[in-house]
């Protein structure tokens, strides 16, 4: 769904119905100071803070980033320092600090599981996110858009609040060698940590070879997995073979891109069906094929209790009832060079923007291997002088759009530029949203039990 769409809010709701509520972790430190500079309404924020064990973390990221009146009118955020392979204490621990804010909201009042989604190419803040996250009891974690191989044991580690290592992937380093990057827990603690247990870990994959590879060749276990197909929102696992883009440029799927159940079902560990599945038949489907349930986003997306910004929901919502909407797959947008799902519509509010280019959030950048032997970080979002002079192809840089900030804006917390420009949005959902009318029924609101009540209907029948 994006950066904070699915926010606790929404995971609360839907844990309270006994399902499985999952917030999401990418780029959540961002999310927790821009909170705080605006005011924290309701003051939900602090209060999570106030439970966070390491307390001087809390007290410290109040008094740099906390504003009780909000910004000021058409100020900008302050941004925090950008993550690299080694950061200050005081960076690890905001990060955990935020993940810790997320789930700990979420389950605030009730013993249903909550989980947290992270994505493996963003790689740098993992760690300390995982770590965060455990300390406020997270029960599952989820992670796909890579090779999440070195996660299962990082977590049994964490658990144990023992030094933990994951595998770092850097540009240009020689074949042989291998970079990590580390975190040690006891180094934030005065006296003896708090007991944790480790969450119950669910690969995000797209092929039967990845499922088999992760079930095999990691150093703990996998818990289940998630199979996701190419129609659901967000980033989408690249077409295998050859790129064949069809008449609008999209990215092709073939044969090649259909999972085999039965061959993950002889694995022997759960699954869920994702991508195009949130509808009752889809579910009754995955119930039949051997699966745990299915895993909803678009659905959810516009739900009361999402984070995407009322105005977008109702606009969207309301062209989607006629059947005027489209969402395109784009190759790309996003810096990644995953495929991403862009909505677009005659009210969105991006069209014909020239977007800035600009990298002051940091979570896309890619790390690579200077002339020097040292390791810098470049995104193709940034501007292309700069991400020249840096050793990147120009060729890489054309149509890359900067989604930190422009998922930043789908939630309300869009940087405000020079001039009292505002950075816009970019809506992204899974093709289900083409159909979207058929749920809609004529509302306009709806709230996540509705989208249970309605996903169970063919279950209870």
């Amino acid at each position: 769904m994006g950066v904070g769409v699915s926010d606790w809010r929404l995971a609360r709701a839907v844990s309270l119905r006994g399902e499985l509520g999952v917030v999401s972790g990418t780029g959540i430190d961002t999310l927790l100071v821009r909170r705080l500079q605006d005011g924290d309404p309701g003051g939900h924020v602090r209060r999570a803070m106030r439970r966070f064990p390491i307390p001087h973390a809390s007290e410290d990221a109040l008094r740099r980033y906390f504003n009780a009146h909000g910004r000021p009118p058409l100020a900008p955020y302050r941004v925090l320092p950008k993550y690299k392979q080694v950061v200050s204490k005081a960076r690890e621990e905001l990060t955990m600090l935020a993940a810790f804010v997320e789930v700990y909201l979420a389950k605030e009042g009730h013993e249903s599981p909550v989980g947290m989604n992270l994505l493996t190419k963003v790689q740098l803040p993992n760690l300390a996110l995982l770590y965060g996250a455990m300390l406020a009891g997270v029960d599952y974690v989820l992670m796909g858009a890579g090779l999440p191989r070195g996660i299962p044991g990082a977590l049994d580690l964490l658990t144990e609040h023992r030094p933990a290592s994951l595998r770092f992937e850097v540009q240009g380093v020689p074949a042989g060698e291998t970079l990590e990057l580390t975190i040690d827990p006891r180094s934030h603690w005065e006296g003896t940590p708090p007991e944790i247990r480790r969450p119950r870990f669910l690969a995000i994959v797209a092929s039967n070879s990845l499922a088999t590879l992760l079930s095999r060749k990691t150093d703990s276990r996998v818990d289940g997995f998630v199979i996701e197909g190419p129609s659901g929102g967000g980033h989408n696992a690249p077409p295998r073979g050859e790129p064949k883009p069809n008449e609008r440029g999209e990215p092709s799927y073939g044969i090649r891109d259909v999972v085999d159940l039965e061959k993950i079902r002889e694995i022997g560990v759960p699954f869920w069906i994702a991508g195009g599945a949130g509808w009752p038949e889809r579910l009754r489907e995955a119930l039949d094929a051997g699966a745990a349930g299915i895993q909803v986003g678009t659905l959810f997306a516009y739900c009361e209790e999402s984070g995407l910004i009322e105005n977008l929901k109702r606009s969207v919502l309301s062209h989607a009832a006629r059947g005027e909407v489209d969402v395109i797959t784009d190759s790309r947008a996003s810096p990644t060079g995953y495929p991403f799902k862009i909505v677009r519509w005659r009210d969105d509010p991006a069209a014909g923007v020239v977007r800035e280019r600009i990298c002051d959030v940091g979570g896309l950048r890619v790390p690579y291997l200077t002339s020097k032997g040292q390791i810098g970080y470049r995104c193709p979002a940034e501007p292309v002088d700069d991400y020249v002079r840096k050793g990147g192809r120009v060729e890489e840089t054309e149509g890359r759009a900067c989604l930190c900030n422009a998922l930043m804006a789908n939630i309300g917390l869009g940087q405000v530029r020079a001039g009292g420009w505002h950075e816009p949005p970019m809506v992204t959902s899974g093709h289900d949203l083409n159909s979207i009318s058929a749920f809609l029924e004529g509302r306009t609101h709806y709230s996540a039990a509705d989208v249970i009540d309605y996903l169970l209907s063919a279950v209870a029948a």
